[in-house]
């Protein structure tokens, strides 16, 4: 009787370590849904245009030319006139911006506002894999589609939210659903992803964003971010040289 019971406790805790090892990884989830949004890649470029819809008053759209690699990326302004050359450089953690008459860059926060709900960091290529820790909270559905969802906790202060809550689907490898918290807990804004656009590197082809619909936590304010003309590139070394960023 006792080498029966010891039998089946074995296979019990076996059966237990098995299920733990198959359990996703938080990490590895993060950096799959992050090369859909630009972070990984060796070099990328788009344009996005950010269209403050609702509860702002006279904000313009804007249209963006953006340059990214893994730990770098650099936004352009094309539209409106009165903001084109304008730029936004940000490397690793850090973060400038530049416009016409500038005399040298100024650091900014990556929290700064840019246009209606979207922040400077916003539009940056996404690399929450490096900048937050992440665990996996449980599994749910997200208009239809199974998903895990994720905690993310900010690794400093250098990044543009304190803390997320992300879904990512468990099929696509893409982030579906976001809820942006304050280091108190509040919660700020959330957003929701579409992927419409498609790139294809190393012999592989995944889908990347189309568009990023903002919404304010406490106003009706609305934003969207819409992405297009997006290609895998090589980026000259200088790109994201911060003494090269008013040339």
């Amino acid at each position: 009787m006792k080498h029966i019971l010891a039998l089946l406790l074995g296979l019990l805790l076996l059966h237990t370590g098995t299920a733990r090892a198959a359990e996703p990884d938080a990490a590895e989830i993060l950096k799959a849904s992050d090369r859909s949004r630009g972070g990984g890649l060796p070099g990328i470029r788009w344009t996005v245009r950010i269209t403050p819809e609702s509860g702002v008053d006279k904000e313009p759209e804007r249209l963006l030319t953006l340059k990214a690699n893994a730990t770098a990326s650099l936004a352009e302004t094309r539209e409106p006139v009165r903001f084109k050359g304008s730029k936004l450089l940000q490397v690793d953690r850090n973060m400038w911006m530049s416009r016409p008459g500038l005399r040298k860059p100024i650091p900014i926060s990556p929290r700064q506002k840019l246009s209606g709900q979207a922040s400077q960091g916003d539009i940056a290529s996404t690399n929450y894999a490096v900048d937050y820790q992440g665990k996996l909270l449980r599994e749910e559905d997200v208009n239809g589609e199974a998903s895990y969802v994720l905690e993310l906790k900010a690794i400093n202060t250098f990044c543009t939210y304190d803390r997320i809550t992300y879904w990512v689907s468990k099929e696509r490898q893409v982030g579906v659903k976001a809820e942006f918290f304050s280091l108190s807990g509040k919660l700020l804004k959330s957003a929701t992803f579409e992927y419409g656009n498609q790139l294809t590197h190393e012999g592989k082809t995944f889908p990347f964003v189309s568009k990023m619909t903002i919404q304010d936590a406490l106003t009706p304010a609305r934003t969207t971010l819409e992405y297009a003309d997006v290609q895998v590139t090589e980026l000259a070394r200088g790109t994201f040289d911060v003494n090269r960023l008013g040339n």
